[in-house]
C-alpha cells in the first residue's frame, strides 16, 4: 500500500517587509564587494514604518553610502508612491556601523572559520533545479505575483505578497498539488472576485503544471478577503526571518544562521553553499535520488571538523566512501569554498528574494553540476 502524506512550502515577493531588508543587507554587500572583494561585512536590517535601520559590522577600504542603497532597494521593491505608507524618497535611514571584531579576525585573516556553527546542503531528483517540488512551486508563484505587478498586467497590486503550496507525496514522489494559497497587496477600491480570477489565470495557472492540478485542489486567494496594509506599515521587517524560505522551504534541515549580508568568509552563508553544491552534485551523478549533507565548523579552524552524509536509503553507495569522496576532491575551508565558488564578487542581492537554491540563472555557482562526473568516476566506477 502506497504511502501518502503532504509537506507544504512557503515564499514571499521582494515587498515583504522582512525579504526589504535581506535586500538591503546584501546590496550594501555587493557595494562593498565591488570595489574591496577583502572587505568583511555582517551587516542587518530593521524596518518600520518610515523607517530603515542598518546595524553591523564592517572593516572595508571602500565608502558605502548607506542610505543611498537602502532608498534604491526600497525603489525597486515597489515602493513608490506615498499613500503605500512606506515610500523610498522619504524614509528615515539610520545606521549604526563598527569594524569586525579583532577577536574574530584573528581567525579569519589565517584562513579558518569566522564562527562555530553547522551548515546543511540538500538536494533531491522530484524538480528539475533538484529541489524539493512544494519550495520550488511557492518561489514560482511568488515571483510571477511580482511579475505581474511589474509588468503591470493588471493595475491594482501593490509590492507585498506570499504564496505557500501544499504538495501530496505517494511513496516519496509528489503526485498533485492539494493546496494553494496566495495573498497579494491590493489598492482599495479592487473587488475580490476580480482579484481571485486575475490571479487564478495571471499566476497560478501560468505556474503550476496541469497534471498537478485537480478537481479536489483547494485554492485560497487573499482568504482574509482584504489586503491593502502590507509591507513595512504592516509588520515590522528584519534582516534573516525568513532562512526557510531562503533554504529548503523547511523540507530539510538548516543551520540556523541566516545567509543575507554576511560576505563570504562567513560559514554561515559560504558552507550552506558547497554543501548545496556537494548535494546537488552527487544527485545529478546518480549516487542518490536524495542527498542531505551537513558541514561543522570551529571558529578559527579552516576544515571543517565533521561531514555528515544521509542518502534516505535512495544509494547504494556507503555513506562514509561519500564522505570521503568529498574530502578527496574539495577544501573545504573557507578559503577553499571561496576559491571554488568564486565567491567574492557583488551577486548576493539577487539571492536575498526567492530563495537562494534552484536558482540557474548566472551568480549562482553554487548550482553548477560541473562535478557531477567526478563523483560519478569515483563513486560509481
Amino acid at each position: 500500500m502506497a504511502k501518502s502524506y503532504i509537506f507544504t512550502s512557503e515564499s514571499v515577493t521582494e515587498g515583504h517587509p522582512d525579504k526589504i531588508c535581506d535586500q538591503v543587507s546584501d546590496a550594501i554587500l555587493d557595494a562593498v564587494l565591488m570595489d574591496d572583494p577583502e572587505g568583511r561585512v555582517a551587516v542587518e536590517a530593521l524596518t518600520t514604518r518610515g523607517l530603515v535601520f542598518v546595524s553591523g559590522e564592517m572593516t572595508t577600504r571602500t565608502y558605502v553610502d548607506i542610505p543611498e542603497v537602502v532608498r534604491e532597494v526600497v525603489r525597486e521593491a515597489g515602493y513608490t508612491r506615498p499613500e503605500y505608507g512606506f515610500e523610498y524618497s522619504s524614509l528615515a535611514v539610520l545606521t549604526s556601523i563598527q569594524e569586525q571584531s579583532p577577536d574574530i579576525s584573528l581567525g579569519v585573516d589565517k584562513g579558518g572559520a569566522g564562527d562555530q556553527g553547522m551548515m546543511f546542503g540538500f538536494a533531491v531528483d522530484e524538480s528539475p533545479e533538484l529541489m524539493p517540488l512544494p519550495s520550488m512551486l511557492a518561489h514560482k508563484l511568488a515571483r510571477r505575483l511580482a511579475e505581474v505587478r511589474k509588468k503591470n498586467l493588471v493595475d491594482y497590486l501593490r509590492p507585498d505578497g506570499k504564496s505557500q503550496v501544499t504538495v501530496v507525496y505517494e511513496d516519496g514522489r509528489p503526485v498533485r498539488v492539494d493546496t494553494i494559497v496566495l495573498s497579494a497587496q491590493h489598492e482599495p477600491d479592487i473587488h475580490l472576485d476580480d482579484l481571485r480570477n486575475d490571479l487564478i489565470r495571471l499566476v497560478i495557472h501560468e505556474v503550476i503544471p496541469s497534471e498537478l492540478l485537480d478537481d479536489s485542489t483547494r485554492i485560497f486567494i487573499n482568504p482574509t478577503g482584504r489586503f491593502v496594509i502590507g509591507g513595512p506599515v504592516g509588520d515590522t521587517g528584519v534582516t534573516g526571518r525568513k532562512i526557510m524560505v531562503d533554504s529548503y522551504g523547511g523540507y530539510a534541515r538548516h543551520g540556523g544562521g541566516c545567509f543575507s549580508g554576511k560576505d563570504p568568509t562567513k560559514v554561515d552563508r559560504s558552507a550552506a553553499y558547497m554543501a548545496r553544491y556537494l548535494a546537488k552534485n552527487l544527485v545529478k551523478a546518480g549516487v542518490a535520488r536524495k542527498v542531505e549533507i551537513q558541514l561543522a565548523y570551529a571558529i578559527g579552524v579552516p576544515q571543517p571538523v565533521a561531514i555528515y552524509v544521509d542518502t534516505f536509503g535512495t544509494s547504494d553507495i556507503p555513506e562514509d566512501r561519500i564522505v570521503e569522496a568529498i574530502r578527496d576532491m574539495f577544501d573545504l575551508s573557507p578559503r577553499g569554498i571561496i576559491q571554488t565558488l568564486d565567491l567574492l564578487r557583488p551577486i548576493y542581492r539577487q539571492t536575498a528574494v526567492y530563495g537562494h537554491f534552484g536558482r540557474e540563472e548566472e551568480g549562482f555557482p553554487w548550482e553548477k553540476t560541473d562535478a557531477a562526473e567526478e563523483f560519478r568516476r569515483r563513486l560509481l566506477g
